[in-house]
């Protein structure tokens, strides 16, 4: 049995449920508590030091990072595969799923906006300016990406769903969570809401976890 320390509304936990449920494979959640401050406790830094969720367990093996843990999912359960099979068309769908997980989720972090609050007083409209204004740059370049290469068509690459669709669409979902305006991005919004509405998808749903509130 595989277990996934998972938080219901964190963005990083919801791909891999995705992934997860796309593969078909059984997972015990573990839930873990932000709020709570609960991935910060010795127990929990004990099993995963970076003290971050989500951490997935799989044979005594802890695997952290989501982008990393999507990779090794998809070497380790092939079919359905996440990653395309020409060397380009990786390089594209990792480009599109690392302009979220790399240029718009560090700086929206929880960890970050909490920061941001304690350190410079910031109120809760200043902290809401700053993700919608990262929120804004990112999708900008996501949008763009996905006009210029012209590879998409249902989905981010073609007809098939890959790792770019399921880190596209937790980030619409906090991006409408926070009111943030998408009407710039209207392909991306278009590719992610035909995604979230597949199964795999909707089962992943941050409401449809035990740990929601």
């Amino acid at each position: 049995m595989r277990t996934l320390y998972t938080f219901f509304r964190s963005s990083t936990s919801y791909r891999l449920r995705i992934a997860l449920a796309l593969k078909g494979l059984d997972w015990q959640p573990h839930h873990v508590s932000l709020p709570r401050m609960e991935h910060r406790a010795a127990d929990y830094m004990a099993l995963s030091p970076q003290g971050l969720v989500p951490a997935l367990v799989e044979d005594g093996q802890v695997f952290a990072q989501s982008l990393a843990v999507l990779e090794y999912l998809d070497e380790t359960y092939p079919e359905p595969p996440l990653l395309p099979k020409t060397a380009a068309d990786r390089a594209y769908v990792r480009a599109l799923a690392q302009v979220i997980g790399c240029d718009i989720h560090p700086l929206n972090n929880v960890r970050v906006l909490k920061y941001l609050k304690s350190r410079w007083n910031l109120t809760d409209d200043d902290t809401n300016e700053w993700y919608r204004h990262w929120i804004a740059e990112g999708f900008r370049s996501f949008e763009e990406t996905l006009k210029i290469s012209g590879r998409h068509a249902r989905y981010c690459l073609g007809d098939t769903v890959t790792i770019a669709d399921i880190c596209l669409v937790p980030q619409v979902a906090n991006a409408r969570r926070f009111d943030c305006d998408l009407s710039a991005f209207p392909l991306s919004v278009e590719i992610s809401d035909r995604a979230a509405a597949l199964p795999a998808f909707e089962a992943a749903h941050p409401s449809l976890q035990a740990d929601a509130f």
